[in-house]
């Protein structure tokens, strides 16, 4: 029996006293209480940079960053969403009718430093950076909890670049990522050469047994052994087919726009193929020169960001809808801190973890096109905090998965979540 379960059992025996919120630990009938869903997918689309949610998902009233003095307050007017008293930018105003769908979750918030690594690294894992303990991103929690719905693919595919926020933490090399940085050529190493055909490659896989045989388990060659294992496995054209978007309709690819919606298009085609967790970074720094680190002269500019957010996400959703798979794919939009409503020096933004919007949609949810109320700058939260454990949590309870059960760092346990609730009202 180990700690947390003695704890339990003795809470048990002591009369059935709660060792939870207000004390130590949940009972252990406490996780049956938690709302589950049935979503068999998540496509988690990133924002790096941090994206401003007084300019997007939050609006206030307008300011002025060519003032002088600037005048805080949103970049942009507002639009109406198909959810009443729910306004969104007016560059999202595709997804603003689609506002039924999904959930703008407006109040999340952290207290880390508002340096990007720190808060990339908090909102992929959920915990803060440990000198003894890489944590495991939530990508390789749920590939680790649930697998790939399909043997034939990967559990867990990172269109991007890798990064250790991503990445498996003490969960080891099989709950690791596949990953593409464009969409063009694919994942790098899963196509064999032309002169090397199944019998060839199982020739090569048996010279190397032998070797293998004699590697400990649970050691790091042992780990790199499986992830070899696995390579293998997928390699050749049963997998790599999935990544020919030139077998989408042309109007479906325009639909979806450049790159970043090719981006999108793809996680869909991987969702069918039975891809269990999909992240899909959105990082083209080029379209106002900083990304969504909108600083100085990039605040000018990231209308281009938002209106290519708002073109993708939306075919995304209708894409989803339209095959039956919405319902069974949580959309979530991620950003490591959102953006002050004040402006600096020269027109940008500044970082902000007091209160941002992360976005859910699709997977079975209750939506409600917003959830949480900030103050007038976007800045203080009113109603309805929600952390990121929170978020994560909500997230693992969407896919079925508890979200207080324990992992294992050794024989260590690490709770799935740092202490995150799901969000009740987003379960019917």
């Amino acid at each position: 029996m180990n700690r947390r379960h003695f704890l339990q059992h003795s809470a048990l025996l002591a009369g059935g006293a709660s060792l939870g919120p207000s004390g130590l630990l949940a009972s252990p009938n406490a996780a049956t209480l938690l709302p589950k869903g049935k979503a068999e997918h998540c496509i988690f689309i990133w924002l790096g940079g941090g994206m401003a949610q007084i300019d997007t998902f939050d609006p206030k009233a307008k300011g002025n960053s060519k003032a002088d003095p600037k005048i805080a307050g949103s970049e942009y007017d507002s639009v109406e969403t198909a959810v009443s008293g729910v306004r969104f930018c007016e560059h999202l105003h595709r997804t603003a009718r689609l506002a039924e769908r999904l959930t703008a979750i407006r109040t999340v918030n952290h207290h880390l430093i508002d340096e990007h690594a720190f808060a990339t690294n908090f909102v992929h894992t959920g915990r803060l950076i440990s000198g003894s303990t890489t944590y495991p991103s939530i990508g390789s929690i749920i590939a680790h909890e649930l697998g790939a719905v399909n043997p034939g693919v990967p559990a867990y595919l990172l269109i991007g670049y890798p990064n250790v926020s991503r990445g498996p933490g003490f969960l080891g090399a099989k709950a690791g990522y596949v990953y593409l940085t464009d969409t063009e050529s694919g994942p790098a190493g899963f196509a064999r050469p032309a002169d090397v055909d199944s019998a060839r490659a199982d020739r090569r896989s048996a010279l190397l047994q032998p070797l293998a045989s004699r590697v400990e388990a649970e050691s790091l060659p042992a780990q790199y052994r499986e992830a070899q294992t696995e390579a293998l496995r997928l390699a050749g054209p049963d997998f790599m087919r999935h990544f020919d978007l030139k077998k989408e309709p042309a109007d479906l690819r325009t639909l979806y726009g450049g790159e970043f919606g090719q981006r999108c298009l793809l996680s869909r085609r991987l969702v069918q193929a039975g891809v269990r967790f999909i992240e899909v970074s959105h990082n083209l720094n080029f379209i106002n020169g900083t990304g969504w680190d909108t600083h100085n002269e990039g605040q000018q500019n990231q209308h281009h960001l938002i209106k290519e957010l708002d073109i993708a996400l939306s075919a995304l959703i209708t894409d989803l809808e339209e095959k039956d798979l919405l319902d069974k794919t949580l959309i979530a939009v991620g950003t490591e801190f959102g953006r002050p409503a004040a402006y600096d020096g020269r027109g940008g933004r500044g970082h902000q973890g007091s209160t941002f919007s992360l976005v859910l949609a699709g997977g079975g949810l209750k939506h409600h096109g917003a959830y949480g109320v900030t103050d007038e700058f976007s800045k203080n939260i009113v109603e309805n905090p929600v952390s990121v454990p929170d978020f994560h949590a909500t997230i693992h309870a969407a896919l079925g998965i508890d979200p207080r059960k324990d992992l294992y760092d050794g024989s260590r346990p690490v709770p799935l979540t740092d202490q995150g609730t799901p969000i009740a009202a987003m379960f019917a």
